[in-house]
């Protein structure tokens, strides 16, 4: 993916969840992490509103980064290689958080839920009206996806700077892909790619009672 901002656009992010599936619908974690990168490139162009979620994805991504480059790697291939050997190993805490902090399974479920949040509020930010505030969609998404695993005082302050986003126009604009209504064509075109990937993800984390990590 191209690293200069001239040759940032959100459609290049977007499309390449396409190659985060390989034919037997694994999550392959190279792009995966490669396609997170470019979604924060995304959030970071949109000033500082977006920081408490733009950190923490990138400080999860330095920890897949490693298991990636790490003695293990060949385990870390996929997601569900990653699950399957971590479970194996015993290297997950399914009750709480103490022995294993920065297991795969517990920080790809992190980014799991982030990227939720993110197709939700994209999907709404196509769906909407022109006059829509972004600050509603955003904290709509917001609540239907990370509130529940935030503290109360994360979730007053995130809903407070959710007040002070740009408009829908300048959002749409921001994915560099032409006019605001060339960005609404593309986030049709786009967003299945990523609602493909959550799917597959989210069946996968089901399946082991995962969903749920402390």
């Amino acid at each position: 993916m191209d690293d200069s901002e001239t040759g940032f656009n959100l459609k290049v992010v977007l499309v390449s969840f396409k190659q985060c599936l390989n034919e037997k619908e694994e999550v392959l974690l190279d792009p995966y992490i490669a396609s997170w990168k470019g979604l924060v490139r995304f959030l970071n162009s949109l000033g500082a509103i977006f920081s408490f979620i733009s950190k923490d994805v990138v400080s999860k991504l330095q920890i897949m980064e490693r298991l990636r480059g790490g003695p293990q790697h060949e385990h870390y291939c996929t997601l569900q290689a990653m699950v399957a050997h971590e479970l194996g190993s015993k290297l997950v805490d399914l009750e709480r958080r103490s022995q294993h902090p920065e297991s795969g399974c517990r920080t790809v479920l992190r980014l799991h839920r982030a990227l939720h949040w993110l197709q939700l509020f994209l999907e709404r930010l196509r769906t909407s009206p022109e006059d829509a505030r972004t600050s509603v969609l955003c904290t709509d998404s917001y609540n239907a996806s990370l509130a529940a695993y935030h503290p109360w005082i994360v979730r007053r302050a995130v809903t407070v700077a959710f007040c002070a986003l740009p408009t829908r126009k300048v959002f749409l604009e921001a994915m560099n892909v032409g006019p605001p209504e060339q960005a609404v064509q593309m986030l049709g075109e786009a967003l299945p790619f990523i609602e493909r990937v959550y799917d597959v993800s989210q069946k996968l984390y089901a399946e082991h009672s995962l969903l749920n990590l402390p």
